[in-house]
């Protein structure tokens, strides 16, 4: 069966009783028919006194085009954990419209080991995503109203840097021509995902946080050099009124049943990657362990969750599953090459120890990564169903020479809650033990030297280089005081450098940078990587061709 049947064959339980598991009482459940719902922020009142959970992370290493299974194996391990006897909540961003109809599909897990409604999931669930795109693009309608109607701020048309939205990948919508013939200017489009709203929504504590995180938000300069606020543009309060359903966490469930939190969907590689601090907030106080996953791997989801994330929430983590597969390390040991949509080589889906043997070194950068931090390891090997079994132990025992506290072979794909039980009794284990987590740089630091530390400790760089405009944007956001902001790298997910190519643990490469982004209201500043383009574009043939509506069910059929 595909992933689309295996979700549609599950008779869904009323999401009030699944509520219901986390001491979560119908009062406080908006529903969306019988399935999923909306918590009301009121529950953080009631639980105030509450005391907080085991975090546990869910990251990766650098994987292929196809993906390792990250999110599978999240959903896999909080139902493991369930199966062991723990009150487990599970807490992940929502799926993009671009990926969706684009090149990986879905992103609701995988198999046996999947949140539903799938089909909902995967395409509006309760409107968040559109809900962030009105707010977004409300701010820009207002800015450019401001240019017509005489420019009384004397705002530089030509130093806007506030972009317009879209959650569907248009390759097209990267550059456009905005403005009547006095103040004609560039535009772009940013995809939904990557918008300062959806960050600023992930990252807001309460309502009154996320309003202020809105008018903080710079749409560009004056002629003099001052920065302009959304607050300024006087469509602050209404931005804030489009979201105030969509600060709400959304409930779903597993294939068994787990609760599932929904909420948010900043990408990883471009964005900060991982879901809302409110989620986190309400699971923290009604569950025994909390599993969150962090986009892409460490270098991207993971860090940004150590430095962005937890900052903004204040919450630590207990423990980060580094997830690996024998494919992405036989690709990273020069044993083939993968591409969407065609069949992966038997160098990579055979035995091959040689390949393995020199891919591991990515492992061993990301597990790293993770201890730089304070935090222990448990390694998830993911396992396809005719992966070597000598190579799947080979890959354990290489982890815990690496520094990892504890490593399994996870086969949730194929058996659900019950393949990831050795999985999730590792991961108690480790929770029991210290953790000492830690920031990698301080905010105090300089903008460049905050990039340099990342790029040399998290990517192993040799070193940065900064393109002209660059430079001149960090200039500009030191002297306006934004330097004192966390980081938000923008690069490539597949390669532990800014270069796609180069796979395993490369050394002796210099990190360029093309450009510097202020995203005051979201809290940091994005540092793109060239190559990188914030709003992607579909591949030739994309997901979405096999996408429809079956004529005689009326059910989605095509969606993976």
């Amino acid at each position: 069966m595909i992933d689309l049947e295996i979700a549609q064959s599950v008779t869904l339980r009323p999401i009030v009783e699944i509520g219901s598991q986390l001491g979560i009482c119908a009062e406080e459940l908006t529903l969306y028919g019988q399935d999923k719902a909306k918590i009301s922020l009121r529950i953080l009142d009631r639980l105030t006194t509450v005391q907080k959970s085991r975090y546990v992370l869910v990251t990766a290493i650098n994987p292929t085009p196809l993906g390792e299974g990250k999110t599978t194996t999240s959903i896999g391990l909080a139902m493991g954990l369930s199966r062991l006897g723990h009150r487990a909540a599970l807490t992940l961003r929502q799926p993009s419209l671009g990926p969706v109809f684009g090149v990986k599909g879905g992103g609701t897990g995988g198999g046996h080991a999947q949140v539903i409604p799938m089909e909902d999931i995967n395409l509006h669930l309760t409107g968040d995503a559109h809900a962030v795109a009105a707010s977004h693009n409300l701010l820009s309608a207002f800015l450019d109203n401001h240019l017509f109607h005489g420019n009384p701020l004397s705002i530089d048309p030509q130093r806007i840097t506030w972009p317009r939205t879209l959650s569907i990948s248009d390759r097209a919508l990267r550059e456009v021509l905005l403005g009547e013939e006095s103040d004609r200017h560039l535009g772009r489009f940013v995809i939904t995902e990557a918008s300062e709203v959806m960050a600023a929504l992930a990252l807001a504590k309460d309502q009154r946080d996320l309003r202020e995180r809105l008018g903080r938000m710079v749409v560009g300069l004056t002629t003099s050099g001052r920065p302009v606020t959304a607050e300024e543009l006087g469509c602050v309060g209404s931005m804030a009124v489009l979201l105030k359903d969509a600060l709400k966490p959304n409930l779903v469930q597993t294939l068994e049943g787990t609760p599932a939190f929904v909420h948010t969907g900043p990408f990883g590689n471009i964005a900060h990657g991982n879901c809302s601090i409110i989620s986190d907030a309400i699971a923290l106080r009604c569950a025994d362990f909390v599993v969150t996953e962090a986009g892409f791997g460490s270098d991207l989801g993971g860090e940004k969750f150590f430095n962005i994330k937890c900052r903004a929430s204040g919450f630590a983590p207990t423990v980060a599953v580094v997830v690996a597969t024998l494919r992405a390390l036989k690709l990273h040991g020069g044993g083939g090459v993968a591409k969407a949509g065609v069949a992966l080589p038997a160098g990579l889906t055979g035995p091959n120890q040689e390949a393995l043997s020199k891919g591991i070194t990515n492992l061993q950068q990301h597990i790293a990564n993770v201890l730089v931090h304070g935090v222990p390891v448990v390694v998830a090997v993911n396992a396809f169903t005719d992966d070597p079994q000598d190579e799947l132990d080979w890959v354990c025992e290489q982890s815990l020479k690496m520094g990892a506290a504890d490593a399994a072979v996870s086969t949730h794909w194929a058996d659900g809650g019950k393949g990831a039980e050795q999985l999730a009794a590792a991961v108690v284990k480790t929770s029991e033990g210290p953790a000492h987590f830690k920031h990698l740089y301080e905010l105090s630091w300089p903008i460049r030297k905050k990039i340099e530390t990342i790029a040399t400790s998290m990517y192993g760089a040799a070193g940065v280089t900064f393109e002209p405009a660059a430079e001149r944007q960090i200039d500009t956001a030191e002297t306006l005081g934004y330097g004192g902001l966390p980081i938000c790298m923008a690069k490539t997910p597949l390669s532990l450098s800014h270069d796609p190519g180069l796979k395993g643990r490369p050394s002796g490469f210099t990190v360029p940078i093309r450009e510097l982004r202020i995203l005051a209201g979201a809290g940091f500043v994005t540092a793109v990587c060239s190559g990188i383009q914030l709003m992607p574009g579909l591949p030739k043939k994309p997901a979405g061709e096999r996408i429809k509506l079956d004529p005689t069910s009326g059910k989605i059929v095509g969606l993976s």
